[in-house]
């Protein structure tokens, strides 16, 4: 059984605060605007690591923007965090915001129309 919090979550963790820094701060491209990174998985042998990111206006072009820069990325985290190995970074779109977002405006013209149609 693992453990609750097993070192790949640990560094997944630490992965996603370093990343979030980096976009922010450090990535100079301009494809890359707003972009939230909201998980991060790491393998267990930690060669590979699926970065979750929402983004303001989600576009291939912030995709391939974040494609272009994995390898600025993984040469700044390889210099902030203490790894033999930095795992290949592959970024994937998180609609979880968005499908929340539609979802409770769905529930807000439910319950308008539903006050309209008891008043």
């Amino acid at each position: 059984m693992a453990k609750e919090f097993s070192r790949s979550h640990r560094v997944a963790e630490q992965m996603r605060r370093e990343l979030a820094d980096l976009l922010q701060f450090e990535v100079k491209d301009p494809r890359i605007g707003m972009v939230t990174i909201t998980e991060v998985e790491v393998t267990g042998d930690m060669a590979h690591a699926k970065i979750f990111y929402s983004a303001a206006k989600a576009s291939d072009a912030v995709q391939q923007g974040l494609e272009k820069s994995s390898g600025f990325l993984r040469t700044q985290l390889a210099k902030r965090m203490l790894l033999r190995t930095v795992p290949q970074l592959h970024f994937v779109y998180d609609a979880s915001i968005d499908n929340g977002m539609k979802m409770a405006q769905l529930i807000n013209e439910a319950i308008a129309s539903d006050h309209k149609s008891n008043s």
